[in-house]
């Protein structure tokens, strides 16, 4: 539990010259929990003067009185560290920012206006803590609780509604019931925060390990509906004969699948807005209901929801792939390597590896008992097959022209047998595709005659067979 080096050296200058000076909130946590922390804020009784006199490498263009220490340290986390003098605030009235701040004396007054007891914690050079709420005790306990009145902190900045779940969730923790309390009660006000802000906890939420265990608490909490409403279209819609699950716990538990296999950001998304179509396309009930056009409306549904949430264009777009053209069909013996061309034509080579793992994701939600069933490895080992460029001529620096050129003849079975002998060498020893050593093996393979020729084209009938082999190996069909 020690301070790195750069916050040290920035406590014990402000400490020599009479001031105070404390590592705080978020960083104290984390070394609490025996975590490496992310990043790292200083409090003092110094006044933003008083900082930039004393540390002249810094950054300072903000009206919270933080000053931005330039340390040199290679460590991203430590080359730039925050340091903000005791504060209070005055009322927020727009529930984000407080309509004044003044500089208080004591740390006391500081960490009183902070939001969580787990971040409202000082450590001083020696390691002491200053621990006004018990935050230890709620780390030990694995408890999220406001400092002091939970309206009255959700009420400062209606972001920490949706803090309180991010915290719980990337943690591990429960929130305390007064705090779980005024987040039901008070939902609303998340419509005075900035979209940018909402998307950025709520990526946070989806990202982490327990991603699951989040979406179920916005659900708990009542603030999904001012996130992606859209979800809860869902909640207690049947599905058909193929699914066990209602379409809310459907989509819920292929995240589950994707954050418990540690897929991206992107494959997480895809899987939870998968069937986020079905809703709107349901026709019929029970067992026999159908759900036509689910894939296209989806797709829509998610380009709203990611313009509505400000995520970047090439999120959206992917995101959006990967909802349309879930559903692709593949059955051994009837999908044609043309068709598998269209599917990856449409979602991008790029991509198709991610839409393998929606599809496992939308299995698994299905309670289905294997990911990745006979059929889906043939998928993918048809997706190799028609994404490499099959052995041929082709791949040689040298083609029939050159050929021609060089011996200045005209087209014929020769031209053909000397390119054959030229892939042959080059599959032993790729190395010698080059136009130079091509161009003087035509010469030396025209004093051949054409049935020692032929014999270059068993080997590479061979070598086609084992590049079959060793794909279907490697999809295990």
């Amino acid at each position: 539990m020690k301070l790195p080096k750069e916050i040290l050296e920035i406590i014990r200058k402000l400490n020599s010259s009479e001031f105070q000076g404390y590592a705080v909130g978020g960083c104290v946590r984390d070394l609490l929990l025996g975590k490496e922390p992310k990043d790292w804020d200083i409090t003092t009784n110094a006044k933003p003067e008083e900082i930039q006199k004393l540390f002249p490498e810094h950054v300072y263009e903000n009206t919270f009185g933080t000053v931005a220490i330039k340390t040199g340290s290679e460590k991203p986390e430590l080359a730039l560290i925050e340091v903000t003098p005791y504060r209070i605030e005055g009322k927020y009235t727009d529930k984000r920012h407080p309509d004044s701040i003044g500089f208080a004396e004591k740390l006391e007054e500081d960490l009183s206006r902070r939001d969580f007891t787990i971040n409202a914690m000082a450590m001083d050079v020696d390691g002491k803590i200053t621990d006004l709420f018990n935050g230890q005790k709620d780390l030990r306990s694995k408890v999220i609780r406001t400092v002091g009145e939970p309206e009255e902190r959700f009420g400062e900045d209606a972001l920490r509604l949706l803090r309180t779940v991010r915290l719980a969730t990337v943690l591990g923790f429960k929130i305390e019931e007064k705090t779980l309390e005024a987040i039901k009660n008070n939902t609303d006000w998340l419509t005075f925060i900035s979209k940018e802000r909402v998307r950025d906890e709520f990526v946070k939420i989806i990202n982490s390990d327990n991603a699951y265990d989040g979406i179920m608490l916005l659900y708990e909490t009542g603030l999904l509906k001012h996130i992606v409403p859209e979800l809860l279209e869902g909640v207690g819609v049947g599905q058909n004969l193929h699914h066990i699950y209602t379409v809310w716990e459907h989509n819920t538990l292929a995240l589950k699948y994707a954050a418990d296999k540690n897929y991206s950001l992107e494959i997480r998304l895809g899987s939870l807005f998968h069937d986020i179509g079905k809703p709107r396309t349901k026709r019929g009930d029970g067992k026999y209901s159908t759900f036509y056009g689910h894939d296209v409306v989806g797709a829509k549904i998610t380009a709203g929801i990611m313009d509505r949430l400000r995520f970047s264009k090439e999120t959206s777009e992917k995101i959006i792939k990967l909802v349309r053209y879930h559903l692709f069909y593949y059955n051994v013996g009837e999908v044609t390597e043309s068709s598998v061309r269209r599917l990856l034509a449409n979602v991008g080579p790029e991509n198709i590896n991610d839409l393998i793992r929606v599809r496992e994701a939308d299995r698994i939600g299905s309670g289905r008992p294997k990911a990745v069933p006979y059929k889906l490895r043939h998928l993918q080992y048809i997706i190799d097959k028609v994404s490499h460029d099959p052995i041929s001529v082709k791949m040689l620096r040298v083609g029939g022209e050159d050929v021609m050129k060089e011996l200045e003849t005209k087209p014929g079975p020769k031209v053909g047998l000397i390119l054959n002998s030229l892939l042959a060498e080059v599959i032993d020893d790729p190395n010698k595709n080059t136009k130079e050593y091509l161009e003087k093996r035509i010469h030396e393979l025209n004093k051949k005659s054409p049935e020692e020729l032929k014999k270059s084209l068993e080997k590479i009938e061979r070598a086609v067979e084992e590049e079959e082999k060793e794909r279907m190996k490697k999809y295990y069909v």
